[in-house]
Formats: structure tokens, sequence, C-alpha cells
């Protein structure tokens, strides 16, 4: 196989003049956004750029990042893509983790920029428009200085290549970044393909940031793949969504839960914008029933389906047909996966029981990078370990029942409690603390910091939180404190989090 990067050569070839993009007033057909991609191939080789080098991306949603992307993976480059709601010292981890010696950022982002400059130093730095920031020679300019002829590798990018690397959170509180090849990509789009009937008349909102593998691979390259237009919102906004739904004639919207409820809560909300909408689908998060039943009413079938950055991302899909009585499930496996659901041996366990939910297909991760410890926890016999409680029922549909460790989902985006509880750690006056995820309305989940001080000790919710804002990114941030003698423990000392979740919620 040819690295996906070859799509777009194909695409070029059997409609150059359809639309492959639309960017607020930019319209590239397929041939010009491949000579575009060509182009930044050309100014990353020349630059120095080689296979397997790791590059970073640090911008909001837009035509560029899509160039990067595919420019990426013509070239076998490793891309890392930056999350602009993580502080400069997170990030800074994860560059560091990864090795990345070149950052292309956007010009709005400068300031975060800067932040990561002042903490370390990049071999290349690259702004995205056709003005200098930060030293960083403009994006355009590099492409300008290069022909549009597809580049010349002196070695096949195979489906084997590392194509990108995702960073999830870790259990420890350090983020892993899971290792996803070009073939975990394709076969990702291969299974929307064939469970969604994915066409080129597609055209597809992308409204997650393309930070998150949902961004990225729902359903941003599987419209590529088959000859499908991307359609940008730098940034999600309900009434501008609402808009594009209709303006630009969308067949597939894909959000997490709290996207659905900002815009069915917006004044300017028409059912008539998803007329033309024939996939609307939410995950990242629970989907509650009760918003299912929102958009039933208002003539919509609100579909849900489960994924994970380790599996690039698509697990299961809840098709239409089922999207009213399944509501609750998160649907079939996809085509090209097996799963099971597994008791801590690792054998499956009889329809209907809770276990861990286990993976292995073609778009599993090849792995987390430079986590061996952690890639041996997670493979056990060729199966991935989610992590994830589920069970299923006998027609094959997947219910989610709860997380083995403690991670929660706000907003669609992954808190693990470790990171936050080392965090509240570094206030001296803190003795112990746990932090747990609780329902929440508009996000979905958010976190509840439970606190105990050392004897003699004072401290406000105010000041904890104000201590936060300074380390973690604003949705790590527990939106409760509370301050309790002793936390609750079994006979082995381990923390009972769930007392303290249904004591809270």
């Amino acid at each position: 196989m040819r690295g996906i990067g070859f799509w777009l050569t194909k695409r070029e070839e059997i409609a150059p003049d359809k639309e492959a993009v639309v960017d607020g007033g930019r319209r590239l057909s397929y041939r010009q956004l491949n000579r575009r991609v060509n182009r930044l191939a050309r100014a990353l080789s020349a630059q120095g750029l080689a296979q397997g080098d790791r590059l970073a991306l640090l911008s909001y949603n837009s035509l560029e990042y899509i160039e990067v992307i595919m420019a990426s993976a013509k070239l076998g480059l490793v891309l890392v893509p930056l999350n602009w709601r993580l502080t400069a010292a997170e990030l800074t981890f994860q560059l560091g983790d990864s090795g990345v010696k070149t950052l292309i950022f956007d010009p709005d982002l400068r300031d975060l920029a800067q932040g990561i400059l002042e903490r370390m130093s990049f071999e290349r730095l690259m702004v995205l428009g056709a003005e200098p920031r930060l030293e960083a020679r403009p994006y355009e300019t590099l492409l300008a200085e290069q022909n549009d002829e597809e580049p010349v590798m002196e070695q096949e990018i195979t489906s084997e290549a590392p194509f990108i690397i995702m960073y999830t959170a870790g259990t420890t509180g350090k983020p892993k970044g899971a290792v996803l090849t070009q073939g975990n990509c394709l076969y990702n789009a291969l299974s929307l393909q064939v469970d969604m009937e994915f066409t080129s008349s597609d055209r597809d909102l992308v409204a997650l940031p393309m930070f998150h593998i949902g961004g990225i691979g729902l359903f941003t390259l599987p419209m590529l793949y088959v000859g499908g237009t991307v359609v940008i919102q730098r940034s999600f906004e309900p009434n501008q969504a609402l808009d594009l739904l209709h303006r630009e004639g969308i067949t597939l919207f894909f959000g997490v839960p709290a996207i659905f409820l900002f815009l069915i809560q917006s004044p300017e909300f028409d059912p008539e914008a998803f007329a033309g909408v024939r996939l609307v689908m939410s995950g990242g998060a629970p989907l509650p029933p009760s918003l299912v039943d929102q958009y039933h009413t208002q003539g919509i079938i609100l579909q849900q389906g489960y994924g994970m950055s380790e599996a690039a991302p698509s697990i299961a899909t809840l098709a239409k047909p089922w999207a009213l009585s399944k509501k609750g499930s998160v649907g079939r496996v996809v085509f090209h996966l097996e799963a099971r659901v597994a008791g801590d041996d690792g054998n499956e366990l009889p329809r209907g029981e809770v276990g861990e939910l286990l993976l292995k297909g073609p778009n599993v991760m090849q792995g987390y990078w430079n986590r061996p410890e952690a890639n041996e926890e997670a493979f056990s016999r060729g199966w991935f370990h989610t992590g994830d409680l589920a069970r299923m029922d006998d027609e094959g549909f997947l219910y989610m029942v709860d997380r083995k460790k403690d991670m929660f989902i706000s907003g669609g985006e992954n808190v693990y409690p470790a990171e936050v509880e080392n965090a509240i750690f570094a206030l001296e006056q803190v003795a112990e603390a746990a932090v747990i995820g609780l329902p929440d309305p508009k996000w979905g989940e958010v976190g509840c910091a439970v606190v105990v001080l050392k004897q003699g000790q004072s401290l406000q919710e105010q000041e904890v939180s104000a201590h936060l804002k300074t380390c973690l990114a604003k949705y790590k941030i527990p939106k409760k404190v509370v301050f309790i003698e002793a936390l609750p423990r079994n006979a082995a000392g381990k923390v009972l989090k769930r007392n303290l979740r249904e004591q809270y919620s």
C-alpha cells in the first residue's frame, strides 16, 4: 500500500475540479488542494525534514491544518497535533516527550506559542499565513518558493508508517502519545465508508477541533478518501454552525453531546438547518437519552457512536434504524474491527454480562510512544484493553457501563483525576485530595475536588481554583471544591471514589 497522501494524487486524477475543502471564503478543488500539499511537502523536505521526523501543529481548524496532515502523509512525517486549550507547560511536556524539532503555529495563538518558546527551542519554526511572527518563517512564503509537482521519495511510505501521535491524558498524571499509523487511518476510513455509506457527494462539517482524533477521523480523512467535501468551522460557535449546515448543504455532522446541547438551546435553532443532513452523530462522551428525545421531537435522528484516540477513532456506531429503539447503546462494532467483552482473565464473557471491552483490528494503534510499560499493560494476547466497562446484548449492540479507571469526560475532553490531584497536592495546606467526575447537564460531566487539609491549615475554594488556573487547562479545573475531615477508604487503603460520587452527585 502507498501512503494515504496518495489519496490526493488519485483524487486529482479522478475528479480534479471536485470541491475538496471549504474554509470561509476559500474553496479549493482536489487539483488545487493536491498542488498546495505538494508545495508544502517540498518546502518541509527542503527544510530538512525526513521520514519519521516529528512535526507539531498548533492551530485552530483551517485549510492549512488539512494541508499539514496530508503533506506529513506524503513525506512519512509523524504529526503531533497540539491542543490549544492546554497551557504552555502542558504542551512543552508533549513536545519534549515526542522529540519534536519543528513547530508550525497559528498567528492567533502566538501568545501560547511564545509561552512554549520560552520553555524550549526548535530547529524549525513556521507561522501560518504570509506575515512573520516570533521570528518564524511565513507558511505562504515557504509554499511560494516550491513547485507543485509530486514530491520524490527515496523510500515508499507503507501502511505501517507512524503518522500521528495523539496525546491522551495518562492515569498517572502524565499524558501518553497514542501512535497511529497511516494504515490505522485508512482502515478507519474504510470501516466508516462501509458502515455509513460515504460517497463523493457527501459534505462534512468539521466543528470538532482537529487537534482531536475526532476532528481528523470523523470525518475529515474519510471524506478525502471517498472524494467528498470538507467544510471547516474554525472553532465551534452554535449559530455559525447552524448557518453552515444550511448554506453549505451539509450531509454529515459529527459532534460531542455538548455541541448538540448548545445548538438546540440556541435562540437561532431551526430544525430546517438539518433538512439535508443524512447523518447526525454524537460521540466523545455519553449521550443523554433526553437529548436524543429533544432532537427527535424536532424531526432529527441523533445517532450515537463510540471511539477513542487509540482506535483512530472508530469503534462502534449506532445506525439510524436503531437510534431510538436502542437508545443508550453506542451501536455495533465497525466493520474492520473485532471486539469482545471480557473478564479479568481476558476471556470473553456471555452476552449481557459486564466486563472490559477489548479490541483487535487494523485501526487499533501501534502503541504508546516511548511507553513500554503502558504497552505491556494495554496489550495482551493480541487484544487492546480499552479500560472501559461494557456489555453486549444478544444482537451485538454495545452498551458502555462505566470506565474501569477514574477518567471522566467533560465537554468531550478526557480528564484524568490523577493529574488534577497532583496539581492540588502542590498546595502546601493540602494533606489529601480526590477528584471525581459528577453529572452535568451542560458538559456531560464536571470535576469535583474533595480535599483534606493538614491540621491547623485553612484554604478556600477560590484559592484552589486560582492555583489550578496557573498549571491546568480550563476544562480540567474542578467546578466544585469541598473540604472534609477524611477520605473514605477500603481495607487496603484505596480511596472509595464511588462513595464520593454517590455523596456529592
